[in-house]
């Protein structure tokens, strides 16, 4: 609160509010209903300057479709419906459905994502290059699609970041080494990390 006190005009984001317990949507309820928040100290603080987002999961088994009909945007409204109190939704100003992303927005979000490892990187004078057959393999280890972009950071962390942490405390490579990540020749797939380093290849599958 004391954020939203020295920064009136702000975003205030509650992702996943499903998982939120009771007593704090009693709280959100106060919060969109009057515009202000008492804390237990007596403290106010209003929110009537600022913009609530709140992101859900709720229904979004219905959504893995390209259009959004009527019927499927009704699915999910019963759905929230259950969840969520009638008071609490009335004072929404509007709920906003998304469609699953596609295959070509999740392939651009993980080369957006990957840049971020490409730049850590450069801060420790390497360079890092991906394939796009590393990238494809990196996109089919995605089998919770119903969760969007989330899960391609655990992916990342997983597949990219905690190897390539090991390969660089084996090869050690001096600073202004290429380190290349294609996809692995070896049966069930996989990433393969090599540079080259005083003149030899250095890989690691």
């Amino acid at each position: 609160t004391e954020r939203v006190r020295n920064q009136p005009y702000i975003i205030v984001l509650f992702d996943e509010v499903e998982k939120a317990h009771p007593r704090v949507l009693d709280i959100l309820l106060q919060v969109i209903e009057e515009g202000r928040l008492t804390d237990g100290r007596g403290v106010t603080t209003r929110f009537s300057e600022s913009v609530i987002i709140m992101t859900s999961n709720i229904g979004s088994e219905h959504l893995s479709v390209p259009y959004l009909t009527d019927d499927i945007k009704e699915s999910v409204m019963e759905e929230v419906r259950d969840y969520l109190r009638p008071e609490f939704i009335n004072r929404l100003d509007e709920v906003v459905m998304f469609n699953a992303l596609d295959e070509d927005t999740l392939a651009l979000i993980m080369r957006l994502e990957l840049k971020k490892e490409t730049r850590m990187a450069e801060e420790r004078g390497l360079t890092l290059s991906f394939t796009d057959g590393a990238i494809d393999y990196l996109l089919s280890l995605n089998d919770e699609p119903e969760y969007g972009a989330r899960p391609l950071k655990r992916i990342i962390r997983r597949s990219v970041r905690e190897p390539l942490a090991d390969f660089l405390l084996r090869a050690n490579p001096p600073a202004g080494t290429e380190v290349r990540i294609t996809s692995a020749r070896k049966k069930g797939g996989g990433l393969k990390f090599s540079a080259m380093v005083e003149g030899e290849e250095i890989s690691m599958e």
